[in-house]
């Protein structure tokens, strides 16, 4: 029997110095190759605990586990090597450098990833397939990215994610800066290749719109409790 894909259990973790902002998780759960959207409303604690569940935070207490791997046994090295082995990220603040080419920020992640480089296989012409995919030009890929646009910006951020088929994909607020023909295709990319990986798909929205094409939708509400202390 497969472990989950991702597993939280009591879960609290509180952010020092942001005016006492904490959040509880008690239960999730995700299957191997579901997908799940995570509704809720901005200042919910989609974000945070999307850092958790990617080891980008660490929980104060309860457990964290990805495939079976609990987060807290790991030391901050090998966190971090683990999440660029497992966890394909779409961050909603794209995180790219904007300074390097398009081409070298999708293969950033398998610089720390020796198997998800093996599954890449030849990770340039896979990088320019994807980049084709998400519906950016031929020459995209020795351009800085920097000086391209917000929504070139966002899908070079999923090309980064999907590249060498992590088992879990995680994407805040992925569709935020697309039109709705660009969004459509997007999703349409981005649950193919899912599927053809075998990933499993967490996705943070506020678009109701977006529920249908997954196998769970769940409010953030319903399994996560958080609390700001007054200032």
């Amino acid at each position: 029997m497969h472990p989950p894909a991702l597993a939280l259990s009591d879960v609290t973790f509180a952010w020092p110095g942001r005016g006492g902002f904490s959040l509880s998780c008690m239960s999730f759960e995700m299957a191997q190759g579901e997908s799940v959207l995570l509704l809720g409303a901005s200042g919910s604690g989609k974000s945070t605990l999307l850092s958790l569940v990617c080891g980008i935070a660490t929980a104060d207490a309860g457990q964290v586990s990805v495939g079976g791997t609990d987060l807290g046994t790991l030391r901050a090295g090998a966190r971090d090597r683990f999440r660029a082995e497992q966890i394909g990220v779409i961050f909603q603040q794209f995180n790219l450098l904007p300074y390097a080419r398009v081409v070298d920020n999708i293969l950033l992640p398998l610089r720390f990833a020796p198997r998800r480089r093996a599954r890449a296989g030849a990770a340039a012409p896979e990088a320019a397939r994807l980049c084709a995919a998400l519906g950016l030009p031929e020459d995209v890929l020795k351009t800085q990215a920097g000086r391209l646009s917000v929504g070139q910006q966002q899908r070079v951020a999923v090309a980064r994610a999907l590249i060498g088929a992590p088992p879990l994909i995680v994407a805040d607020e992925p569709t935020s800066a697309l039109d709705a023909a660009t969004q459509d295709s997007f999703l349409s990319l981005l649950f193919e290749q899912a599927n053809k990986a075998g990933s499993s798909l967490l996705m943070v929205s506020h678009d109701e719109r977006l529920g249908a094409r997954f196998d769970r939708v769940i409010r953030l509400q319903d399994i996560v409790t958080t609390q700001r202390d007054a200032a």
